[in-house]
């Protein structure tokens, strides 16, 4: 495999972006990133920067359940709430979430965007969801997630034909924001099922046959971002590779992109050997995570030359969404990756 000139092609943004609003990540995306970008979300701004913790007033304002004792610090943190007594899971449902609300406003914007010049024209509006496994975790008591994820599943579906109704489907893209799921693979969650690699296949691939076929479908895979710290280093992308073969022969439907993260420190073959046996169509862009504000270009072209030993082709992006970045520091953090990347044509 030839190394020497390899550039990567393309740049994909996981989701947040720390601006004041959805227009100045469009604009400052668009004037930075330009052709390097397939999709482009609003940034996740105002409320939804930190990722699930807009959901809890769902869980908290919902006449079927009541406070329980509130998680701790860290990757456990938050409201917790239990069902009521006498509630019946089977008729549990839940009302509006708030992603097709937001996804229909933003999209005006990124339309708007799209005539005035800022973004490239075809550029698709990308909404990152995350799994029902990862609100249903955080928000509820372990004992009754069993019988609380179906109605909570069924919901975050019915934002998604919502959008899918609202938003011109060859104009959307969908990613699945996959993370507490990795942390059961890890054993760092406890699961309310078994056996657990099982069923988080069973769920991934339920989430992604539900995504309109004419939508666009990525996943991301995550090891987390609290703190800036994973909830586990990850000893290689063996874990995510075999996740990814799981998945990819039971889907009904293209998956369109896969992003992975790669850690700052990982530029030796070993934590990059497993894409060696990652089995993904040829139309299924890989994206691996390994921009580091800390390390410049110089850190990601020693994780660039490791990773191209076993794979053929990728684009970049950051591990993890950037809301949680002070907001002086994304110019910057976005030339880095237009310095790494090439056009994707």
């Amino acid at each position: 495999m030839r190394l020497q000139g390899f550039r990567p092609r393309g740049v994909h943004l996981v989701g947040s972006v720390p601006l004041e609003n959805a227009a100045s990540v469009y604009r400052m995306a668009g004037a930075i990133l330009g052709s390097r970008l397939a999709r482009l979300s609003d940034g996740e701004t105002g409320e939804r920067t930190s990722w699930i913790h807009w959901q809890a007033s769902v869980f908290a304002t919902h006449p079927g359940f009541e406070p329980a004792e509130a998680a701790g610090a860290g990757y456990s943190a938050g409201v917790r709430v239990r069902l009521r007594d006498g509630v019946d899971p089977s008729g549990l449902r839940f009302g509006a979430l708030g992603y097709a609300r937001t996804a229909q406003t933003s999209f005006a914007g990124f339309a708007r965007a799209e005539d005035d010049g800022e973004i490239p024209p075809g550029l698709r509006f990308q909404v990152s969801l995350p799994t029902p496994l990862a609100p249903v975790s955080w928000f509820v008591e372990p004992g009754d997630r069993a019988s609380v994820e179906p109605a909570y599943e069924e919901a975050m579906l019915r934002e998604v034909r919502e959008m899918a109704s609202a938003i011109p489907k060859r104009r959307l893209a969908v990613q699945w924001d996959v993370a507490v799921e990795i942390a059961l693979l890890e054993g760092i969650l406890p699961a309310h099922f078994s056996p657990v690699e099982s069923g988080i296949v069973e769920r991934l691939v339920r989430l992604a046959n539900a995504t309109p076929p004419d939508v666009e479908l990525g996943f991301h895979f995550c090891y987390g971002d609290a703190g800036h710290e994973h909830f586990k280093q990850p000893d290689d992308l063996a874990k995510l590779v075999g996740l990814a073969n799981a998945i990819t022969p039971r889907l009904r439907r293209p998956l369109d992109w896969l992003h992975v993260p790669v850690p700052r420190d990982r530029d030796d073959h070993a934590y990059f050997a497993p894409l060696a046996g990652l089995e993904l169509a040829p139309t299924t862009r890989l994206h691996l995570g390994l921009v580091h504000r800390s390390d410049g270009v110089a850190g990601a072209r020693r994780r660039i030359a490791a990773a191209r030993r076993f794979v053929e082709d990728f684009g970049v992006g950051t591990e993890c969404g950037l809301g949680r970045r002070p907001p002086e520091t994304i110019p910057d953090l976005l030339t880095l990756h237009a310095e790494i990347a090439d056009p994707l044509t």
